[in-house]
């Protein structure tokens, strides 16, 4: 649309222009014909005397029809004078027009160029009726007949009737207000702003005010407030009420402990005066304070006695952490004394409850080797059982052998005696016969007895194997369920002066391990206990 407005212009001032050149080019057109006219309308003395000075006149007709005759009164064409010298003379034209009527002069045409003059009008008014704002401003229509209109025009392109209507922009954007606390070259252009405070002293204040008109109430803002606002509007409120806030507080207040509360109150009353304007004000800053120089000497002397009262609360602060340091050095002193000996205790208590774990351990062991023991006797008992039965078996089987052996001796000595008178021979013969039995007999006996002690001894190392064997299986249970066992049976074989503390493997999760820590760092804690006849 800016585009279109650009070019309307462009083309109303082209019809214009146009315009203008036809009617400067009519007049000169008329005006070089009429000076032609003029020429031909010379008198004929004039011509006379031009020939006698020897020039050449030439009767030029001054118009012709349309079929190329002349016009009445005139000449034939190519007729020339009598007499006449050919000769040039620069000085002065070599023809004349014989005179005209005055209706046959060139007329200007008006017409075409008052067309040119309206088509240039209704381009500029249609360039005119179209207002384009930009960005960062917005515009309100005010009207040539009722004014001010209602309603805000914003960025971009809007009609208005031309010559009734215009445009009025306005900077809708963010602008800054600022005041200088002194004179600087750096703040220059800048309106200096001093107030006086409680005590009647000047203090210079250097203030920032941001702000921007509110573009839903521009008609109000062209129609009630002066132009420029900033210096007619928003200069005398921001200048006023700081001047009107600062008798309300102390020097040291403005500069220091209430320099918020002075900065928010000062907004607050620049932001409610400068909304009946329909003004916002987005934020005030408080920039410099600028003392007066005998408060600032002061105030410097004052700062250095502060000092030196900081200084010494200082140095008593440090003293004091100091005698806190050495009671605190001499309790942790105690503390540590303490924590060796509860540390010690927990030593020993760990260490009992370590030999309570290994009691633990070591009683079913016990047991086993109790219950292995009892086996054991009862083998033995049953062997020795054994033993006595198969010797009573043999001596049973002695004296039964003895008894037969008596008998056979008597009987022999009887049949010895009966048959003694018979034969010597027989006698002999008989008694080597019971001899041969008797030994018969004992050898008998005797492989009986030897077959009862063989039995009885195979039966004892069955029972003993078999005993061996369960003792075994229940060794290896017991080893299976904890393997550390093995080097408790190895240490109790070994002496009974070697004490034993079985823990895992890795030790990672004991608990006896710190135990065996703190006992590397106490090695009083690790000698033996003497036994009970005072011998270590």
């Amino acid at each position: 649309m800016l585009f279109l407005r650009l070019l309307l212009l462009v083309v109303s001032f082209g019809f214009l222009g146009v315009a203008v050149a036809i009617v400067l080019y009519d007049i000169y057109l008329a005006f070089e014909l009429n000076r032609l006219l003029r020429l031909g309308e010379r008198r004929p003395a004039e011509v006379a005397a031009s020939q006698v000075a020897g020039t050449q006149t030439i009767d030029v007709p001054p118009s012709t029809g349309a079929a190329g005759t002349p016009s009445a009164g005139g000449p034939p064409l190519g007729a020339v004078g009598t007499g006449a010298t050919v000769a040039a003379a620069a000085s002065r034209p070599g023809f004349h027009l014989r005179p005209r009527s005055a209706g046959s002069r060139r007329a200007i045409r008006w017409s075409i160029a008052a067309k040119f003059v309206v088509f240039a009008a209704l381009s500029s008014l249609l360039g005119k009726s179209i207002l384009v704002v930009p960005d960062g401003y917005a515009a309100v229509r005010v009207s040539q007949i009722s004014g001010v209109r209602p309603g805000t025009l914003y960025a971009g392109t809007h009609l208005i009737v031309p010559l009734l209507q215009r445009g009025q922009l306005f900077d809708i954007r963010d602008k800054v207000y600022s005041t200088a606390a002194s004179e600087n070259p750096r703040d220059k252009g800048l309106e200096i702003l001093t107030v006086e405070a409680r005590e009647g002293l000047s203090v210079g204040l250097a203030v920032t005010v941001r702000y921007r008109v509110d573009p839903r109430h521009l008609d109000y803002v062209d129609a009630n407030l002066p132009q420029p606002i900033e210096d007619e509007i928003v200069a005398p409120v921001v200048t006023s009420t700081f001047r009107d806030l600062a008798p309300n507080y102390i020097v040291r207040d403005v500069f220091s402990t209430k320099r918020d509360e002075f900065r928010q109150r000062a907004t607050q009353a620049i932001t409610a005066r400068l909304g009946e304007d329909q003004i916002i004000v987005k934020e005030v800053l408080l920039r410099k304070v600028l003392l007066p120089e005998q408060y600032q000497q002061g105030l410097q002397g004052l700062l250095m006695k502060e000092q030196e009262d900081d200084q010494v609360t200082v140095d008593q602060s440090i003293e004091q952490k100091k005698v806190k340091i050495a009671e605190s050095q001499a309790e942790a002193q105690k503390v540590r004394q303490i924590k060796h000996a509860e540390a010690d205790a927990r030593t020993r208590v760990l260490m009992a409850q370590a030999e309570s774990d290994a009691m633990q351990y070591t009683l079913p062991l016990k047991q086993k080797q109790i219950e292995q023991s009892r086996l054991e006797a009862e083998a033995r008992k049953q062997t020795t059982l054994q033993d006595a039965d198969a010797s009573a078996q043999a001596r049973v089987k002695n004296a039964e052998a003895e008894a037969q052996a008596k008998v056979i001796d008597s009987k022999a000595e009887q049949q010895r005696r009966e048959l003694f008178a018979a034969t010597q021979n027989e006698e002999t013969v008989k008694g080597a016969e019971a001899a041969a039995q008797a030994k018969v007999i004992d050898g008998k006996a005797e492989k009986e007895r030897q077959d009862l002690l063989a039995d009885a001894e195979a039966n004892q190392i069955r029972v003993t194997a078999q005993a061996g064997a369960e003792k075994m299986q229940l060794e290896a249970s017991a080893l299976k369920v904890n393997p550390m066992l093995v080097q408790l049976t190895v240490a109790q074989r070994l002496s009974d002066r070697v004490q034993i503390m079985m823990v895992p493997t890795d030790g990672k999760f004991f608990f006896t391990n710190d135990v065996l820590k703190s006992a590397q760092a106490f090695p009083g804690l690790n000698d033996p206990p003497s036994r009970a006849g005072g011998k270590p």
